[in-house]
Formats: C-alpha cells, structure tokens, sequence
C-alpha cells in the first residue's frame, strides 16, 4: 500500500539518487538499469492512480446519469494542480485551522471505546448540516477514531458537513456483534445530539474502511435490529446512504469464496466471532452484509481496489451485484486498478480522487434529499 500510494514521492527520490551517483561518479550500468526499471514501475503506479478520477467519474454517471452534475447546486471543485502539489509535497498534511475538532465525546458506556468525535467547520454558517459518520478498521481488533478517513473528513467538514468519527469495542475482549451494536448506538447518538453541533439529525451518511466498511454496511442494511440494538430496541439506527470502502461483504463464506471461507474459519471464527460456524452460522450469517440486502437498502457507493490482497474484489463485485439486483436505490461501485487495501489513510493521489468523488456524490445525495423535502440545498460554508 505504501509504495502504491507513495509512488510519485518515490520516483522523485529514485531519480535523485541516480542523478546523485551519476554526479558523482559512483553509478554503474547495472545501478542505473535497476533504478530505471524502478522509476518505469513507480511512474506506472503513479499514472494508474491519476486515472482513478475518470474511473470514479464513470461510476458515479453509470450509477446516478450523465447529468447528476446539473443537480449540484453547490458542484465540489476540481483536484485542480494546487490540490495535485499539496498532495504530492506533503501527503501527510491532513487537518486545517479552519476545522475544529471536538474529541472524546461518550456516546455509550464502553469508556474509551465508546467515545467519539466531531469535526466541523469553524466558519460553519448553518444548522441542520449534513452528517458523515465514520468507523474506524482494523480487523475488528485494533484501531483509533482519529487515525483513518481523515483526508474525507477533513475535506467535507471545509464544505459544511458535520463528520462523527467513533470508536467501538474491540474483539477478542468482545466477540461480535459487540462492534455492530456500538455503531448502533453511535447512530442512535448521532439521531439524538447531533443537532447541538449544527448537525441535521435526520440526514446520516455512514462510510467506513476495511472492517468499519463491513460495520457501516451491515449497520445500513439492519435498520432496527432488537438483536443490534440491545437495551434500545425503540432507537432509529437507519442511514441514508453508505459509502463502504474496500470492506468486507461476507462473513459467513455465502459467496463460495474461498477467501471468505478461510477467513471465516482461520481468523473471524477463533477472534472475533468465538464460535465455530458448525456450531453458531447464524450468527455469521446475520453479520454478512450480502445476506442482509432488502428492497428497502439505502444508497450505496462501494469503492475497492483489484489488488487487495486482505479481501478478495470478489467480494464487492458479489455484493454490488446483489444490490443493484434487489435494491431500489443507486448503486455505484468504483473498482480501482492496481489499489491494495487501506488507501485512504493519508492524502496521496488515489486518495485525493476518492475523496472527490466521494463529495461529488453525497452532495448529490444530499441535495436530492432536501429536495423531496422541499428545502433547498445548501450551500457549503
């Protein structure tokens, strides 16, 4: 993932080591053959992923038209070259002055685990602001609030969203569904107290990564589940939208995947689940997001990359096609060459495409949304 992600930074590098040595007199032809198929390999990765924004363009109008465009009332810029610099000279910059960011707010009683925060624009000029909630990966086992989707989050709280980033328990201290409910009662906070923070507690988008991909998707696909929803069976815990990132769509090995099959015995069953699937399948069933479709499933955009070698493409592929063949809905799906899994970490060029697509269709979403409403969209602070 790194070198994919980096590879334009490490280009310039290669280059300046072979122009160092070539100065000084200390290369040699095999020296410089290695480091010219090393910069032939790293320009290809850089190429690829600048083709990422025409891919993700082609998902969105394949899924929603040609003209979705026309109905942004508040269109989200181009990269433009100043964003292509700044992602190129420091990857790594991610928050602004112009965002704050309110940290560790309790939404259960988990302490640290159940804690969240809220990044929002300081020069916020409007209530009832759209909200993106965003779960963490990690396989389950690991991961902070404050260490993935920043560069998304970042980037719509600058255009007027509230963005809610959340921890939650964490296997094996707490087998599954432990991290289902929590972002439950996440959402059920968000409902609740979202208002107090410029938030529309009506409208929630919901995105994640990885394991959060899995989490946000089967949260938006079980609306009111008593079994999620422990102790809150009342609360509404629906979604308008989801927005899963290279997730994991099956946990019960559905699909015939070998990948899922192996995943599920080797890894999900001993850690996280700590049942056996002879001994428990529903359970692995009822947490499989492909199992989990309705009619009635909110919107989606599934992004993956074909190079993930923790989940297999298969598995989007699988669960996009199963929507568009239930759902009523949009469905896009944005598959991305050569990605390897967790690429949204930090704002390299792949990342800063995604998070403009991203943009592009939740605004679209959402000015849809306060359409059918009769309100009129809003334009970004």
């Amino acid at each position: 993932m790194l070198t994919n992600e980096l590879a334009p930074q490490l280009l310039a590098l290669t280059a300046a080591d072979a122009a160092t040595s070539v100065v000084r007199g200390r290369s040699s032809r095999a020296g410089l053959a290695l480091a010219a198929a090393n910069g032939l390999a790293l320009a290809h990765l850089t190429r690829q992923a600048a083709r990422d924004e025409r891919r993700l363009e082609q998902a969105l109008t394949e899924a929603v038209g040609v003209g979705y465009a026309d109905q942004l009332d508040d269109l989200p810029a181009p990269t433009g070259a100043r964003g292509h610099v700044r992602s190129l000279v420091n990857p790594f910059r991610i928050l602004t002055p112009d965002i704050e960011v309110v940290r560790g707010i309790p939404y259960s009683e988990a302490g640290r685990r159940g804690h969240l925060d809220i990044y929002r624009s300081r020069h916020l000029q409007h209530d009832h602001a759209p909200v993106l909630l965003q779960v963490h990966g990690g396989a389950w086992t690991i991961g902070e609030k404050d260490r993935q989707a920043l560069p998304l989050m970042t980037h719509l709280a600058s255009r007027g969203w509230i963005c809610v980033a959340i921890n939650y328990r964490l296997a094996p201290r707490d087998p599954f569904p432990a991290q289902i409910i929590d972002v439950k009662r996440a959402i059920a906070w968000v409902r609740e107290h979202i208002a107090d923070h410029g938030g529309d507690p009506d409208y929630l988008a919901i995105t994640g990564g990885s394991a959060g991909g899995h989490l946000a998707a089967l949260a938006a696909l079980t609306p009111g589940d008593p079994t999620y929803q422990p102790g809150f069976e009342e609360a509404d815990t629906s979604v308008q939208v989801a927005v899963p990132h290279y997730g994991v769509y099956d946990l019960a090995g559905a699909t015939g995947l070998r990948s899922a099959i192996g995943m599920r015995d080797r890894f999900l069953a001993p850690r996280i689940v700590q049942r056996t699937w002879e001994e428990d399948p529903e359970v692995f069933e009822a947490g499989s997001p492909i199992l989990r479709i309705t009619p009635d499933a909110p919107d989606f955009f599934v992004i993956h990359g074909t190079h993930d070698t923790l989940v297999s493409v298969e598995q989007p592929r699988l669960f996009v096609s199963r929507l568009r063949e239930v759902s009523k809905r949009s469905v896009a799906y944005a598959e991305l060459p050569g990605a390897q899994h967790a690429w949204d970490i930090f704002g390299s060029v792949r990342c800063t495409h995604v998070v403009r697509a991203v943009d592009r269709y939740l605004t679209w979403h959402w000015n849809g949304y306060l359409r059918e409403r009769g309100r009129s969209p809003v334009r970004a602070s």
